[in-house]
């Protein structure tokens, strides 16, 4: 329960690669997410070459931390045989993202969660620039590295906003 409760949007990388070995295990992390009918709708895009990770801001203006990190995960949706009419894919993605945002704050790693969907021209040149097939539909755009800064988490859970039984 620790990462839950300490996992931070880190916007600062040190210049230390992520290896292959943690990138596997984030994956891992990622495609345990729960899902509805169990469809795993999930492809990941690992993007570790520079000259790649300097051309996404050009393209998401949210994503200027990538210009310091050294690796982006790009989550995406495979639409092209979706059950429930489409309905539950987006909740599926959201979990396999934050489990790869609370796998990465185990490991030491920092993170932050970029997105991408449901924003049409986002969509639309996240997909052109990396080549995505019509029925891959980026999601978001992690940014993943060993955190350059310590951002303290400060109490979060509101009493205010729980309702039992009726609003």
């Amino acid at each position: 329960m620790k990462e839950i409760y300490t996992r931070r949007s880190i916007r600062k990388y040190d210049n230390k690669p992520v290896t292959d070995e943690q990138i596997h295990e984030l994956l891992r992390a990622a495609m345990y997410a729960p899902s509805a009918g169990n469809e795993q709708p999930w492809h990941f895009v690992v993007i570790k070459d520079r000259s790649v990770l300097d051309e996404i801001p050009k393209h998401h203006p949210y994503t200027q931390i990538l210009l310091e990190a050294p690796l982006a995960i790009i989550p995406c949706c495979d639409s092209s045989d979706l059950k429930y009419d489409g309905a539950f894919w987006i909740q599926d993605m959201a979990a396999s993202i934050q489990n790869i945002l609370l796998q990465a704050e185990s490991m030491g790693l920092g993170t932050c969660w970029c997105g991408v969907y449901a924003r049409e021209e986002l969509v639309e040149k996240i997909s052109r620039m990396l080549n995505l097939p019509e029925h891959i539909i980026p999601v978001a755009v992690i940014a993943v590295g060993y955190p350059g800064e310590k951002r303290e988490v400060g109490e979060r859970f509101r009493p205010d906003r729980v309702h039992y039984d009726k609003w």
